[in-house]
């Protein structure tokens, strides 16, 4: 009678309570096995998808960093070139521009608008002095030179196109790396899975059942599977319709960085662009300076020895000459943006209804369920048969009507519901930096921290990494007849100022690269 009692199963929670080869310690153990290998079967397709916006992110963010290295190295080269000892003792203004630049795409609160406009109100107040060597300003006076650079546009038109496509070029180049390192960070969260209860014991049903009844060799029926992990993947789900949103934008945002926010066709020439705005200051000093006289007030006049020792101390040096091509590399971390973008394109269209396939791509899996073929001989919950119940819908509210898994369609997950909303703000600024519309920055390291996998990959899962197969031109300034002024002062200014005109000229004969 015992032995009897031992094969009938009635001492099982969740197998048959027929004829069975299991004891409860042993169900028990499928069932640990069967969450264990739900998540990795979960884990194993995210982590490709983790891996693949973990890796894009850390490229985009070495070439963006590299890319104003560059930049910078490669104006404070042709400046020491051009300007000689005039320019370093003026480089701080030009290593302050770029810090500003480097910490605004860090995160740093710097409204790139303002910065700008301070850097060439900066730049008129040295460049005042140099080609009005005759005259003493007193920083008050320089500060009333300043606020003319609006007005006077001493630069020509260079502020203001340089404005406009740095910042539209950075905000789409911030913002696109931000929006990568959410995409990773938001995979990271969702694909930490956790099965309810009830979603514990339909995969226990499904998976080991059917070795309990001595059909270790037999399948789940695919439709089977699908409603199984349907259920259980009900809130992954629902982070589908605003996950497609989200890539849709990205790719827009990839759109603008192949074209008109191209941030690398505006930092590779900003050296030639600041060089060609100097050239208008100087074609435009005289009528600058008068139009200043007339607003700030006459200066005092400098000794004459005080002038003449400013020419032979100014540093000028003719002896610049172009960069060769092959001097300087076109590329930033051993790539361009336009192949970053282009590879980066296709993995985003890829990614998108990831998890609404999720439950499918999993049954696909031939360990997972006999697949789409011998539909009838297959394990169907509680036999060796067809399975004759449909597919339920995707997302939480469909799985009220789920067969095999009771899913509590009032309690949403809270982890997945927060990502949403991480997608949806995410989405916002995208749309922001589509628009050229600069965006609050979004501190990355806070939104990874805390929950669930957090970071990093999980069973040691981690596939490896993938292998995937306009500049505008403002030479043209405007040029105006100079107004001759015979006083001894005035002509020591203009031979100045007409030495370093003809530097800068030799400077602008270099291509626009």
């Amino acid at each position: 009678m015992t032995s009897l009692l031992a094969q009938i199963g009635d001492h099982l929670k969740v197998c048959s309570q027929g004829y069975t080869c299991c004891s409860q310690e042993m169900e028990e153990k499928y069932s640990q096995q069967s969450k264990h290998d739900f998540r990795n079967a979960v884990v194993e397709l995210s982590n490709h998808l983790q891996t693949m916006f973990s890796s894009r992110y850390k490229k985009f963010d070495e070439f963006f960093k590299e890319l104003l290295e560059n930049a910078e190295k490669s104006l404070n080269d042709m400046f020491v070139r051009t300007y000689g000892r005039l320019y370093m003792q003026n480089s701080e203004l030009f290593k302050d521009l770029f810090v500003e630049l480097k910490r605004y795409y860090v995160g740093g609160n710097v409204n790139l608008e303002e910065m700008l406009n301070e850097f060439w109100a900066r730049l008129l107040e040295r460049m005042f002095r140099l080609v009005n060597p005759q005259y003493h300003f007193t920083d008050e006076y320089l500060e009333c030179v300043s606020k003319y650079t609006e007005q006077l546009k001493p630069f020509g038109d260079v502020p203001r196109k340089l404005k406009l496509q740095v910042t539209r070029a950075f905000v789409a180049a911030r913002t696109f790396a931000q929006g990568l390192a959410i995409a990773r960070d938001v995979v990271s969260k969702v694909s930490a899975v956790n099965p309810t209860p009830q979603g514990t014991r339909a995969l226990l049903k499904m998976m080991y059942c059917p070795y309990c009844r001595g059909l270790v060799s037999v399948k789940p029926c695919y439709n089977y599977c699908f409603n199984v992990m349907r259920g259980c993947l009900a809130n992954q789900g629902d982070l589908d319709a605003e996950w497609n949103i989200f890539m849709d934008s990205m790719l827009l945002v990839a759109e603008r960085l192949e074209g008109p926010f191209n941030i690398e066709s505006v930092m590779d020439p900003i050296d030639v662009k600041i060089s060609d705005a100097i050239m208008n200051m100087q074609e435009n000093s005289m009528q600058v300076s008068q139009k200043v006289f007339q607003g700030c007030g006459q200066p005092k006049t400098l000794a004459q020895g005080r002038t003449a020792r400013s020419v032979s101390e100014s540093g000028f040096s003719t002896r610049f000459r172009p960069y060769n091509p092959e001097e300087r590399p076109t590329t930033a971390a051993g790539t361009s943006l336009d192949r970053l973008v282009t590879d980066v394109k296709e993995k985003l269209k890829q990614a998108k209804k990831f998890w609404s396939s999720l439950p499918g791509n999993i049954c696909n899996d031939e360990k997972m369920s006999v697949g789409t073929v011998n539909e009838n001989e297959c394990w169907n919950g509680s036999a060796k048969s067809r399975y004759d119940f449909a597919v339920t819908g995707n997302g939480l509210a469909s799985q009220v009507n789920n067969p095999e898994v009771e899913v509590d369609i009032t309690k949403p997950d809270m982890v997945i519901r927060r990502q949403i909303m991480a997608l949806r703000v995410m989405t916002n600024k995208l749309k922001n930096a589509y628009s050229g519309n600069d965006v609050d920055f979004i501190d990355i390291s806070e939104e990874s921290s805390g929950e669930e996998s957090g970071s990093g990959c999980e069973l040691q899962q981690c596939s490896p990494e993938f292998e995937f197969n306009a500049t505008e031109v403002t030479g043209n300034s405007n040029k105006s007849d100079k107004n001759v002024n015979t006083s001894a002062a005035t002509r020591s200014g203009l031979s100045q100022a007409a030495l370093l005109l003809s530097i800068l000229f030799l400077a602008m004969q270099r291509q626009w690269r």
